[in-house]
């Protein structure tokens, strides 16, 4: 290359990402066009005059994904290391499983509800992805007639559909209802049983990793009684509730609208999605499951949980 053009291509990389000048100024100043300019930037980086490395906030392999993938059988996740707020750690965990979702494959993606999921969708719509690998979002649960937002499953799943370019399916159905009647003419219409197709074909499953009990409702007293108390309940993965063990707690009055057990254990990739408040017998509650293939938590939290197995 010709000492006059390198360093053409030298200054115009300077201004351009030293400088912070736009793409337009830089045409203007040299009086040329901003495609032009475009050319010269692209040139700067293939002659090595300009090299850019991108230093991810997101650590995927740590020691201590290393060993919860040997102690637990997942296959991989990502563990964040936390800062002073917690609302910042919320916001990286849920780019680290937007991150994963991506590096999965994408596809068919199923989503929860809570508060984890909640922060995924608003972190989703802060950052839209229009070249998402993720072509078909629907809802794991019907919709909570509570005025909460992370609760309207169908709405988030239509939400993080518009980001990622993908097509949205609605569940048209309340997470709850009250009789076995109602659940099992819900279980036949049309609508349902489209659904429960998708269920059965999904790609990634991204699900809360939640406290127990994290906000006391009747609606949960109603399903369960006294069970949760008997089997100490820690936690819950959709709506399914679990105890330190790893195992689902049913019940004869549990009428919730949710993909089945048996629809989520063939999903190829469920990926556990913690937050800044997910308790270690939570997370370590669901791990045990058996249902996670992937876990996206704080790092701290799983270093807790691994210390606690090795005792």
């Amino acid at each position: 290359m010709r000492e006059e053009k390198a360093k053409r291509l030298e200054y115009v990389a300077r201004a351009y990402y030293e400088q912070d000048l736009t793409q337009a100024q830089i045409a203007a100043e040299l009086g040329t066009s901003r495609p032009f300019v475009s050319k010269l930037l692209q040139e700067a980086k293939a002659a090595g005059i300009v090299e850019i490395r991108i230093n991810s906030p997101l650590p995927t392999h740590t020691k201590a994904l290393t060993a919860a993938k040997s102690t637990f059988g997942i296959r991989g996740g990502a563990l964040i290391q936390p800062g002073e707020d917690a609302g910042q750690l919320d916001t990286l965990l849920s780019m680290a499983a937007a991150r994963l979702i991506e590096d999965l494959g994408g596809g068919r993606l199923g989503l929860a509800w809570g508060a984890q999921i909640g922060a995924f969708v608003a972190t989703i719509e802060k950052h839209p992805n229009l070249r998402s690998k993720v072509s078909e979002v629907c809802p794991l649960v019907g919709n909570r007639g509570v005025p909460i937002r992370y609760y309207h499953s169908s709405e988030n799943a239509l939400a993080v559909a518009r980001q990622l370019g993908a097509q949205a399916f609605a569940l048209n159905a309340p997470a709850l209802v009250e009789t076995p009647r109602e659940l099992e003419s819900l279980r036949a219409t049309e609508g349902y049983q489209a659904m429960l197709d998708r269920w059965n074909h999904l790609d990634v499953a991204l699900v809360n990793v939640g406290n127990h009990p994290s906000t006391p409702d009747f609606a949960t007293q109603a399903r369960f009684g006294k069970l949760l108390t008997v089997h100490r309940a820690v936690g819950h993965l959709v709506a399914y509730c679990y105890n330190r063990p790893g195992h689902i707690i049913h019940s004869d009055h549990d009428y919730a609208v949710q993909i089945p057990l048996e629809s989520l254990g063939k999903t190829k990739s469920v990926i556990g999605l913690c937050n800044s408040t997910t308790s270690p017998d939570a997370l370590r509650g669901a791990l045990r499951t058996g249902l996670l293939t992937h876990v996206v938590a704080p790092e701290p939290l799983i270093t807790t949980i691994l210390q606690t197995e090795a005792a």
